[in-house]
């Protein structure tokens, strides 16, 4: 491990201790167990809980096998839990205060045990809506569409994630979704794989019985460039889906192009490669990014549809509110920037915690309009 990545690792750990002793000592002083019996056996819990994700992740990256996907599973959806306990304690320590203040009749037990029910609410529901993918169905009018596009669907597929919480089942489930809905080509914007440890060609697997007319194209995301992206591209290309690193491929009279993650970084060199392309200003262009971003650039060099993902919509607050704030009215769904429409999924998987409220996971169908 670098000098680097365990100053990162540390300084996680030294936050999740400090977050896990905010909601511990909150806890126990509004509700009066600091002497109750069993304290000594909760905190080493909590320890342990407060160090599991970071270890199970460090895990994960270089193991893949059952015990560890269950474990890395229960840490991240405990790091979950953590966040509304979190917020139920912040809330609970406002929520004195304020009646205090107005004079309320309200003991401390009485809000910490109100807002910390609704926490645990929150957490179990935000779980079952995270396995609960639904079809988003929207039409766009590009310039210059070809008759031969009028009416045809596209579906788009972002961040599934595959790893440790979700694998193969998770990929039968998503292609047999498009199996029954049908689009006549489908493109997956990147993050398909989480970028740990995985057996990758078991979890990509389903993905060969899927057959559209116009095929499956594939650019990476910044899951994939985490460590040997080649590795995850070959993944992709045996099980049938056309990778596009960084080039442009003619659909049928409509231009799709394919740019990976990694060369948003720097925004010539992402001019450079759509220049590269060679779009004809007289056919549509479809580009495919991970995120949503250097959009000027794109619009600037005449792209007609952008389709990413990327922001997840945050999953649940306050990263709902944080990724909002990052990336404006482009957080999701579908947009416009001066000539460019945007496309921005919120993705059919889960990053960290299994969770989303507020942020429903998604597959797009896209019915093209003259």
């Amino acid at each position: 491990m670098s000098a680097r990545i365990a100053i990162f690792v540390s300084i996680i750990q030294a936050i999740l201790f400090a977050v896990h002793w905010f909601v511990y000592v909150t806890w126990m002083s509004f509700t009066g167990s600091a002497n109750a019996p069993g304290t000594s056996a909760t905190k080493i819990i909590l320890a342990s809980l407060s160090m599991s994700f970071v270890t199970t992740s460090l895990l994960a990256f270089r193991y893949s096998n059952i015990l560890i996907r269950i474990f890395y599973t229960i840490s991240a959806v405990w790091l979950g839990m953590l966040s509304f306990f979190f917020l139920a304690a912040s809330l609970s320590r406002l929520a004195y205060v304020a009646t205090a203040l107005l004079g309320l009749p309200l003991q401390k037990q009485t809000i910490a045990r109100l807002f910390f029910t609704l926490a645990a609410c929150a957490g179990a529901y935000a779980i079952i809506n995270a396995l609960w993918i639904r079809v988003t169905r929207i039409s766009v009018k590009l310039p210059n569409l070809p008759e031969s596009w009028r009416d045809r669907v596209a579906a788009l597929v972002s961040d599934m994630h595959l790893g440790h919480v979700r694998g193969r089942g998770f990929t039968r489930r998503i292609v047999h979704m498009l199996m029954r809905l049908r689009p006549d080509v489908v493109f997956i914007t990147g993050d398909l794989f989480d970028g740990t440890s995985a057996n990758l060609e078991r979890v990509t697997r389903p993905w060969k019985h899927l057959a559209t007319p116009l095929g499956a194209f594939f650019v990476a995301g910044n899951h994939e460039e985490f460590s040997n992206c080649a590795r995850y591209l070959e993944a992709v290309r045996t099980s049938g889906i056309r990778v596009l690193d960084n080039e442009k491929v003619s659909l049928d009279g409509l231009d799709l192009v394919g740019v990976h993650h990694g060369a948003l970084a720097h925004s010539e060199a992402f001019r450079s490669i759509l220049r590269k392309a060679s779009l004809d200003p007289k056919r549509p262009s479809i580009l495919l990014v991970h995120a949503p971003d250097q959009l000027r650039i794109a619009e600037e060099e005449g792209i007609s549809l952008q389709l990413s993902g990327h922001t997840h919509r945050g999953q649940f607050f306050p990263w709902t509110w944080i990724t909002s704030r990052i990336y404006g009215p482009f957080v999701y769904g579908l947009k416009r920037l001066g000539r460019l429409l945007v496309y921005t999924t919120s993705g059919a998987g889960t990053w960290g915690p299994p969770m989303r409220l507020g942020a429903a996971p998604e597959l797009v169908l896209i019915q093209f309009e003259s």
